[in-house]
């Protein structure tokens, strides 16, 4: 019996995708969300058709999963078009062959215009999850999109909010971004790291910020241990600042991680600062909170309270938390799960089930 006999395929629209299955930097919520479909819900295949990277326009299987790419390289003008059409064919192609249950496409962009269209064209069930700055003003797509509310879920309170400031939408639903409890390793729990940052280093995530109140801190506890996990073009940048404020020995820059080297390090850590001026959901200040460690950000993702999740309204106020925090004795390090990949993956299959 083939495949297609049995089961139904759920179609994933996404600008990226890991090259492999030891690629667990490239979006690993959206990783971890089709390892939970394919975990709860055997029954519905899901193909991946990736619109940029990777770099090859060679299929290939990730995690018993196919994947489908169209090596865009992000080029626009003619290329872009010439793209869309190929996409556009290779999904007519897969409807015909398959029990199509739907589509998901990530983010309100490009995946999301052909998934919108493609669906409205064909009768298909099709979702955009909301994740980021797709909900941020300037974003073209969406008057080419003209989105319907039910079509849409945000991964947050806060950008359910934002896309409706902007564009006067209001997602019809709410999904949130979390975590699976399995993918943390066992090590013993010595929190000898006392601040973590994990991040891209973009002018999006401000770790100059970062670097601001740790210096700060030095002056009140000298033997502080930092480090800040994370590639990106900030990094000279950043490592010269560190130079500057004399803080070599505290503040470390580790480079890109393995997801699972950057969960022991979290593991190992009192506190995450996450300075970034505008966030979706952050994934990392989620897996922080599960090792234990508390977070401090500018950004509140929900509406309501998460355990050991602190907000500051500026960088003074930031380092007060941090101080507070580590002069506290016997802080609590309990792990805190406040939405669970599994749950995520129910309530998306809840949509295409209804």
């Amino acid at each position: 019996m083939h495949p297609e006999d049995n089961k139904t395929t759920l179609l994933v629209l996404s600008p990226g995708f890991p090259v492999n299955e030891t690629d667990t930097t490239c979006l690993p919520a959206q990783q971890s969300l089709i390892r939970s479909f394919n975990q709860y819900f055997p029954e519905v295949q899901v193909i991946i058709l990736t619109f940029e990277y990777p770099h090859t326009s060679q299929p290939y299987t990730w995690f018993g999963n196919e994947v489908i790419p169209f090596n865009g390289r992000n080029k626009g003008g003619i290329a872009r078009w010439l793209r869309w059409i190929r996409i556009w064919v290779k999904l007519a192609r897969l409807k015909r062959k398959y029990r199509i249950k739907g589509i998901l496409s990530f983010w309100l962009g490009q995946c999301s215009l052909m998934g919108n269209y493609f669906g409205r064209l064909y009768g298909l069930k099709q979702f955009t999850w909301i994740l980021g700055q797709d909900a941020r003003k300037g974003n073209q797509y969406i008057k080419w999109i003209s989105p319907n509310a039910t079509s849409l879920i945000a991964m947050s309170d806060f950008l359910a909010n934002e896309l409706f400031n902007q564009y006067g939408v209001s997602p019809a639903y709410t999904i949130s971004n979390g975590i699976d409890p399995a993918l943390y390793p066992h090590v013993p729990l010595t929190r000898d790291i006392d601040i973590i940052g994990v991040g891209s280093l973009i002018p999006l995530k401000q770790y100059d910020i970062f670097i601001e109140v740790v210096r700060m801190l030095h002056q009140v506890i000298p033997n502080l241990k930092v480090i800040l996990c994370g590639e990106g073009n900030e990094r000279n940048r950043l490592s010269s600042l560190i130079q500057q404020y004399g803080l070599e020995d505290t503040i470390t820059l580790t480079g890109e991680k393995t997801h699972t080297e950057v969960l022991q390090l979290m593991q190992r850590s009192k506190l995450m600062l996450h300075p970034s001026s505008y966030e979706g959901f952050s994934g990392a200040c989620l897996e922080a909170l599960y090792a234990g460690a508390h977070v401090i950000s500018f950004q509140q993702p929900m509406n309501g309270w998460i355990r050991h999740w602190h907000l500051a309204a500026d960088t003074a106020s930031m380092k007060e938390l941090t101080l507070q925090l580590l002069s506290t004795e016997d802080l609590p390090h309990d792990p805190v799960l406040p939405y669970t990949m599994e749950d995520t993956a129910k309530a998306f299959m809840e949509l295409y089930s209804s």
